[in-house]
């Protein structure tokens, strides 16, 4: 046996130097590790080979068998290049010094401005957490204090699963899983696709993007989200936002605010993106209800915090220009992929 692995290993030596076409080399993998292949039957023939032998005789077959597979896959390679360079030589129209397109795809400016945002909120020591679509009611409703009879659950109609599940409606439906994984102390920021039963119109979608984030801690006041706030914007927009929070009402906030920029477009002096006012409606946001904080098990009179959703889908608008929020759904790769390199 071990004479008969050494002339298939001489033949194939042989052989293999004389191929070039890919039919010719085809035709050598086939004649040794085919089917019916000369090494495919040495194998067969193995279970004849002394016991004492086995160890050492398979070894050699198996050598012999990557080095047939290997070789081969290096002339199909060769054969390769070979056809591309001739394909160039023989193509007198071929020029060197055009410039290659190679069709490079962008990313969405959702993407781009994502990472934007979650890298700002990282530099200020904030986790990132992944907030499920599907939740449950408890999850998505009541336990950030919005029970069966609250009339909220009107404003946020949305798409009911037939397990009762619901698809969520904001990014606050992940508030109470991680208050209970990070416990008392947190600060933790959650990006998210919400969906709620719309009626399309230029600022409103069935299907948009939140980031939500929350800091619990001892003695967390509202000008720590101030600064938060400021910090972000600074980060997205490379200069200095101001920022204002009128009165609003959220269940799980008390207080509850509403959190507009100077428009950045505008500088404040009033255009037709701020309906010329000068300002931004940018985020609800608030100090966290103390029913919240009880429902994850947290002692609210040890500790407080904030939590803010931040429009995101109007931020892509506000730093791209983009007047119809529509258009972030629409896979438009003509048009969104201009924003590729631009933010």
């Amino acid at each position: 046996m071990k004479e008969k692995i050494k002339e298939l290993d001489e033949l194939f030596d042989k052989q293999s130097a004389n191929v070039s076409s890919d039919d010719e080399i085809e035709n050598l993998r086939l004649d040794f590790v085919g089917k019916k292949g000369k090494i495919t039957a040495l194998m067969a023939d193995f279970r004849n080979v002394p016991n004492e032998q086995k160890k050492e005789v398979g070894i050699l077959i198996n050598n012999l068998k990557n080095k047939v597979e290997n070789t081969i896959s290096a002339l199909k390679e060769s054969a390769k290049e070979k056809a591309i360079e001739k394909q160039i030589a023989n193509d007198k129209k071929f020029d060197f010094t055009l410039p290659v397109d190679t069709k490079t795809g962008s990313l969405h400016p959702r993407t781009i401005l994502q990472k934007t945002i979650v890298d700002e909120f990282v530099s200020m020591g904030f986790v990132i957490e992944d907030g499920n679509e599907i939740e449950t009611e408890y999850n998505n409703f009541t336990s950030v204090n919005v029970p069966e009879s609250h009339p909220a659950r009107d404003m946020q109609d949305t798409f009911w699963l037939s397990n009762g599940e619901v698809l969520k409606t904001q990014t606050s439906a992940a508030q109470n899983r991680i208050l209970r994984t990070y416990g008392p102390v947190c600060r933790v920021l959650f990006p998210g696709r919400c969906f709620r039963n719309e009626s399309l119109d230029s600022t409103h979608e069935n299907t948009f993007f939140q980031i939500e984030g929350v800091v619990v801690d001892e003695n967390v006041s509202v000008a720590n989200l101030i600064y938060f706030m400021k910090e972000m914007l600074k980060g997205v927009f490379k200069k200095d936002i101001n920022v204002r929070l009128r009165p609003g009402f959220f269940p799980f906030t008390e207080p509850s605010f509403e959190l507009d920029a100077t428009c950045p477009l505008c500088g404040g002096r009033g255009c037709n993106s701020c309906s010329k006012t000068g300002w931004l409606e940018l985020c609800p946001c608030g100090m966290i209800h103390p029913n919240v904080l009880k429902e994850a098990g947290i002692d609210p009179d040890k500790y407080n915090g904030f939590a803010f959703g931040l429009g995101f889908d109007r931020l892509v608008m506000m730093k791209t220009g983009l007047d119809d929020i529509r258009y972030l759904n629409s896979g438009n790769i003509k048009l969104l992929g201009q924003y590729g390199t631009k933010m």
